[in-house]
């Protein structure tokens, strides 16, 4: 059975089973990802995982439940429906169950890329074999991975959807002693994963970070590359542009005001990508602009937030958004030409120029030209929230620091720790420039990425150093 035919069948048997009056949203969908992983510069994983899995989400009697399987024949599919009918008629009413996505357009599928999705091990690895060559006898470690995704919705309204996407993505670091050099790229097509690229950047760096000196903690004027900027997004979105958060006013968000920078606009766009159409409820997803010239315009909503909001669904469905809240997973902070492409320039824009050579490309290096005292970031890792109301976070750095001196960088740094509000980094006067190419940058998960360029900041406020 195709998806939509799987997500039809539940939806009848809803019917047969519960009673015409029941209400039933159902996502059908086959999932492949393929992950190719190396260390010490060996590959030394090759998995690959196909699945088919539906959800239901039942309303009857008031009440609600949801159920999963992953059994698609007529036995499994009925045992579903016959688990999560008890379930609902077990559980606490719901009066504020917002009801089903009409029947509504729901926007063509990006197009995806076949080569992508059928990909076998042998063209990962010969990424990974391009990236471990380029690295010239430093130790390499990471992933190639390759994902397809194909699936539909139907519920007992009469609205249907479906769509199906790919999704490539390497991460690597490249390391010579105690220092790490780290490239990464997420795409549509795994032809746009230059190893050999990726490798060379990820061994420049690390190269460039041997020896570093510690410097004292204090606020620094910093140039974050995309792959810091993307933690930046992670958090705001999560925590920030999450509509049940702002509700419960845990957010920073005040739609209409300047809190940012005006060189900051900030759009949440899956369909920039390869992606489904539609949320896990069924509405169509859309461009969201959350800040617009600094202005924040909007924060994410799911169908029962978007009621109560008096605002609607913004296409931010899914399983956890009841619980944590709908969070945008593809934000894009728009480039300085006003334009972000996919990212396809590659993670180092392959460009490097002047005294900046060994850790900058050429748009990261005309940021640091105007510095003339600052800390050059790489990257952050183990951040966390403080302060969820100002979205105060603190966290490391990693996989390379360097001071810059006079426009130029100068000494690899020893890592820090920061404590930082990310809102007010990005404040009104704080975004001292903005690079020209975006970098799309993966997540965990596939269909999450985060894409930017790099930044520029007129401080950022590291507490700790290397001894404390």
């Amino acid at each position: 059975m195709s998806e939509l035919d799987i997500a039809g069948q539940v939806v009848e048997l809803v019917r047969r089973l519960a009673g015409p009056d029941a209400q039933a949203e159902v996502v059908a969908s086959r999932f492949e990802l393929a992950l190719t992983r190396f260390a010490n510069s060996f590959i030394h994983q090759n998995v690959a995982e196909s699945a088919v899995g539906v959800r239901l989400r039942l309303h009857v009697d008031g009440r609600t439940a949801a159920g999963s399987g992953s059994i698609v024949t007529p036995d499994g599919l009925h045992a579903l429906v016959e688990r999560t009918l008890t379930a609902a008629r077990l559980g606490p009413p719901d009066p504020a169950w917002p009801g089903l996505t009409p029947p509504s357009a729901v926007p063509s599928a990006p197009d995806w890329d076949e080569a992508t999705a059928d990909a076998d091990p042998d063209e990962r690895a010969a990424r990974v074999r391009a990236f471990v060559d380029a690295a010239g006898g430093l130790e390499a470690a990471g992933y190639c991975r390759t994902a397809h995704r194909s699936g539909a919705f139907a519920n007992s309204a009469g609205h249907s959807a479906r769509g199906r996407s790919a999704e490539a993505a390497m991460d690597g670091i490249a390391r010579t002693g105690g220092a790490d050099g780290v490239a990464r790229l997420c795409a549509d097509r795994l032809a746009d994963l230059d190893g050999a690229a990726l490798g060379a950047r990820a061994a420049a760096k690390a190269r460039a970070a041997a020896d570093p000196v510690e410097l004292p903690p204090g606020r620094y004027e910093v140039v974050l590359e995309p792959a810091a900027v993307a933690d930046l997004l992670q958090n705001l979105a999560w925590y920030g542009f999450n509509g049940k958060r702002y509700a419960e006013r845990q957010s920073f968000a005040e739609p209409g005001v300047a809190q940012f920078d005006p060189a900051v606009t900030l759009v949440d766009d899956p369909l920039h990508g390869s992606a489904l159409p539609y949320d896990p409820e069924g509405t169509a997803r859309r461009a969201l602009a959350l800040v617009d010239g600094g202005v924040t315009r909007a924060v994410a909503h799911d169908r029962r937030g978007g009621a109560q909001a008096g605002t609607g669904s913004t296409g931010h469905g899914g399983p956890g958004s009841a619980t944590f809240g709908p969070i945008p997973h593809n934000i894009r902070l728009v480039a300085a030409t006003g334009g972000a492409g996919s990212g396809d320039d590659g993670p180092a824009g392959d460009d490097p120029v002047g005294g900046a050579g060994a850790v900058a490309d050429r748009d990261t290096a005309e940021l640091i030209a105007g510095v003339e005292r600052g800390l050059l970031v790489s990257d952050f890792w183990y951040t966390r929230v403080l302060d969820p109301k100002r979205l105060v976070i603190t966290g490391l750095t990693r996989n390379g620091v360097w001071l810059v001196e006079d426009g130029v960088p100068t000494r690899a740094v020893r890592d820090f720790r920061f404590t930082e509000s990310y809102p007010r980094a990005l404040g009104p006067g704080a975004v001292l420039g903005l690079g020209r190419r975006p970098v799309r940058q993966p997540d965990r998960m596939d269909g999450v990425w985060w894409e930017a360029p790099p930044l520029r900041l007129a401080a950022w406020n590291f507490t700790g150093g290397a001894s404390g």
